[in-house]
């Protein structure tokens, strides 16, 4: 069965989804892991730094995505098939990685999210809102040995369908205080959830992104060393502000089809040895 592992944290622009996609490529290539790559977030990012803009209009159009999942528990439809949605060999090295798969999100997530948290327990055979992920994705996990979850920068329905299938999370965070003010808040939802549910998801730690050897930086640091009891532990490995790559996790472009690189090195450039301990250190915490 797959180690679960969502993303998430409530302020955006954090490295939340280049850390995720970064954390995919490495397990998958340098560790020889099969990995599943879930975005739940309604900006696709995710989605569109794996497949690129043109392989998620056309698998938007078809209903390919999970919009159409929680658009059929809304509409009493079945329409979403899974094997379909599941796109393969996904992101923008080489040809495609050959065990590295995305079930790809949609804006249209946007438009739906809070007639979601509405839906009835019992409605259409649901216990809750937050099962919908859960019912239809739990016999696919099997297939994979780490599943990563993309979550949205909130702790609505559609996260907690997330969290609810997963066995643990991670917070990537700027090491600043506007970036770490709602971490707290994250670890006590998630475990109020969790004992609600009957189903613990454990805390792998935070992990810092762009961060800068400043006074800044370091204060908070160590504040969140120091306050343990609200905070996880902090990853060591620590994603610097400004490292050469070679636009390997820019997702405001669609980078997926203006740049293709053969390998995790060109890809990443100097941050390949950061990233791949990172990993390595994830590892080690399974």
């Amino acid at each position: 069965m797959a180690k679960v592992i969502s993303t998430i944290n409530l302020k955006g622009g954090v490295g939340k989804t280049s850390t995720t996609i970064a954390l995919a490529e490495f397990l998958a290539i340098d560790f020889g892991k099969k990995v599943l790559v879930i975005d739940l977030d309604p900006q696709t990012n995710a989605t569109v730094a794996l497949i690129g803009d043109t392989r998620w209009k056309e698998k938007n159009a078809k209903g390919e995505t999970l919009l159409q999942l929680f658009k059929d528990k809304l509409n009493g439809t079945h329409l979403f098939n899974i094997n379909e949605t599941i796109e393969k060999n996904v992101s923008n090295i080489g040809d495609g990685v050959s065990n590295l798969d995305l079930l790809p999100s949609s804006l249209g997530l946007i438009d739906i999210q809070d007639d979601i948290a509405s839906i009835p327990a019992g409605r259409f055979h649901l216990i809750s809102p937050v099962t919908i992920l859960k019912n239809e994705i739990s016999d696919k996990l099997c297939e994979y040995d780490i599943v990563l979850i993309d979550c949205p920068p909130n702790l609505g329905a559609i996260t907690l369908n997330g969290i609810l299938i997963s066995d643990y999370y991670l917070i990537p965070t700027i090491p600043d205080h506007l970036s770490t003010y709602g971490i707290p808040q994250i670890v006590s939802r998630i475990k109020s959830f969790g004992e609600e549910a009957k189903h613990i998801v454990e805390p792998l730690g935070i992990i810092l992104s762009m961060y800068r050897k400043t006074i800044l930086h370091n204060s908070v640091i160590k504040e969140l060393t120091e306050r343990s009891e609200e905070y996880p532990k902090l990853f060591k490995n620590k994603i610097p502000l400004r490292i050469k790559m070679a636009g390997a996790v820019t997702v405001e472009d669609d980078t997926h089809e203006k740049n293709s690189f053969g390998t995790l090195k060109k890809k990443y450039g100097d941050a390949s040895d950061i990233y791949k301990s990172l990993t390595n250190e994830l590892l080690e915490l399974l």
